[in-house]
This record gives C-alpha cells, sequence and structure tokens, in this order.
C-alpha cells in the first residue's frame, strides 16, 4: 500500500490534468517483491493511463485481497492461491481488439514508428511475470481501460522494509530533455524542475539540435531519448558532441540497455536510465553526473 500511496502521489503532483483516486485496502496481505520494479510498473500505468485521457481525468487505484481458484487462475497462468491485486483504470478512449491482442509485445506502440514506443507495456508484463504474478486488463473503446496487477501472497514471514522517503537530490544547472512524445516530455520536465533545474525542453531530434547550437555554452547536461522518428539519439549525441566535446549526455529509453545504447556510452556518453524515471533515482543520477565533471 505504501508502494502504491507514494509512487502515484509523486506522478500526480507532476500533472495537475490528472487527479489520483485511491482506495487502499488497510490489512493487505504481505508479498515478496522487489520495491524499485513494482514502482517502475505503476509508473508505466500512470503514464499509460494519462496518454488515454488528452484532456485529463482520474486515474483510480485500488488494493484488495483475492483468492484465485481454478476457473479464474487458467487464463492468467499463475497457480491457484491467495493474492492481492493492485488496480489500475483510467475513464480514456480505450483500446480496439487488434490493440489488445498486441499490448504486451515489446516495441508495440499504436503510433507512428518512434512515437511513444518507450513506454510499452511489456516491461511490465515481464517484472510482474518474474515475481510469480499475472498482468490482466479490461477495456472497452471510449469508455476506458482497467488493469489488474496480481501478486502472490507471502506464506512465509516477510520482513517489511519501509519504503525510502527522503527527499530527492536537488541541484542546480541547465539541462537539454530531449524526446518525441510530448506527454512524457512534459512530466519529466516538471520533475527536473522539482528538482531544482532549469530546463529547455525539444520535442524531437531537429528542435533538440536548434536549441543545443544557440545555447549550447549554457548548458549542463543533455538527457536525450535513444529513439525519436526525426533522428535517432546516436545521430543527434554525434552532433552535440562535435559542437561541444565535453557536454554530458545521459542517455534515455523505456526499454533496457541496447547495444546500440552502450556502443554511445563507449564513445562518450556518460550512462543510461530507464523511463519512466523516478524522482529520486533521476535526482541523484544527475548529481552524480554533475559533480564528477567527467
Amino acid at each position: 500500500n505504501q508502494v502504491v500511496h507514494t509512487t502515484v502521489g509523486m506522478f500526480g503532483r507532476t500533472r495537475k490534468d490528472i487527479r489520483i483516486v485511491e482506495k487502499l485496502r488497510d490489512d493487505i496481505w504481505p508479498v515478496m517483491g522487489d520495491q524499485g520494479q513494482i514502482e517502475q510498473v505503476l509508473l508505466n500505468l500512470c503514464i499509460n493511463a494519462w496518454q488515454a485521457m488528452p484532456d485529463g481525468g482520474n486515474i483510480y487505484f485500488e488494493t484488495k485481497n483475492i483468492e484465485l481458484d481454478a476457473s479464474l487462475v487458467q487464463p492468467l497462468d499463475i497457480p491457484v492461491g491467495r493474492y492481492v491485486c493492485i488496480s489500475v483504470a483510467d475513464m480514456g478512449i480505450g483500446m480496439d481488439e487488434a490493440t489488445q491482442n498486441r499490448i504486451f509485445e515489446p516495441f508495440f506502440t499504436t503510433k507512428e514508428i518512434g512515437r511513444g514506443t518507450g513506454l510499452g507495456l511489456a516491461s511490465a508484463y515481464g517484472i510482474i511475470k518474474n515475481h510469480d504474478g499475472a498482468i490482466d486488463f479490461v477495456s472497452r473503446v471510449g469508455e476506458g481501460t482497467t488493469f489488474y496487477i496480481y501478486l502472490p501472497v507471502s506464506e512465509s514471514p516477510v520482513c517489511e522494509t519501509k519504503v525510502t522517503t527522503t527527499a530527492p537530490t536537488k541541484g542546480a544547472g541547465t539541462i537539454l530533455l530531449v524526446d518525441d512524445e510530448k506527454m512524457v516530455l512534459d512530466v519529466n520536465k516538471s520533475m527536473l524542475e522539482q528538482l531544482g533545474y532549469k530546463v529547455l525542453s525539444a520535442l524531437g531530434g531537429r528542435p533538440a539540435i536548434e536549441i543545443f547550437d544557440h545555447t549550447k555554452e549554457l548548458i549542463d547536461l543533455v538527457i536525450l531519448d535513444m529513439v525519436m522518428p526525426d533522428m535517432n539519439g546516436a545521430a543527434v549525441f554525434d552532433h552535440f558532441i562535435s559542437q561541444r566535446p565535453d557536454i554530458k549526455v545521459l542517455l534515455s529509453s523505456g526499454h533496457s540497455l541496447s547495444e546500440q545504447t552502450e556502443a554511445l556510452i563507449k564513445r562518450g556518453c556518460k550512462g543510461f536510465i530507464q523511463k519512466p524515471y523516478k524522482l529520486e533515482e533521476l535526482g541523484a543520477r544527475i548529481q552524480e553526473l554533475l559533480r564528477t565533471g567527467s
């Protein structure tokens, strides 16, 4: 419950057009899991719900205890037993049948190539499966979508680790933020501003180059999306270092580290951070890069 409350609360603070509604059961059963990975799944679902509501709206979060019998677990491919269910619901545009059939495929997007590919649900599906759980959904076009996460109850005593609530590391300086997805760009810009940074935001590779060429001496760090339709991250990086060889670039993607990303790191990029970002992790990574001077 505390992981859900903390994670979705952080997302809600970054978007004034979204209202978070929580219904969290007090006597929720214990589960064994990786807090960071569960946070990543919840943030992923938050962003997908937000993208489904271009005019804003409510996102509903609920936790409950549930016992699944044979008839219920068969389509989920999990054992009979006790589970904690986390549901995430929006009143957005919903998904048609073709989209529903492919929603958990890696790199699947309903948008043009390069648009929105960073926030697919394949990673969320994989994380929950690795926790011996399941993720399911119900969606109707024009009515919205509800995702259901099922995590198995721990039958052994669970040593609860308190959710760290230390304040994120704040700093100062100017960051060029590059992403081809406007809604993702807006969320991440808001997060960086919360951390104390001045943010120059660029919607795509070519706008990023234009901004960089006019302000390159003022920029302390670039956060660069790897997959963009107008110009890929590698080409943008090449331009940046041709104009300012000492520029610090942090690569970003909704997918795990790829061969292309590793190649760019060997060529001088300062690291990689996976979307969706967590405020504390983002603040710490930026400060680490700005302090090292390398």
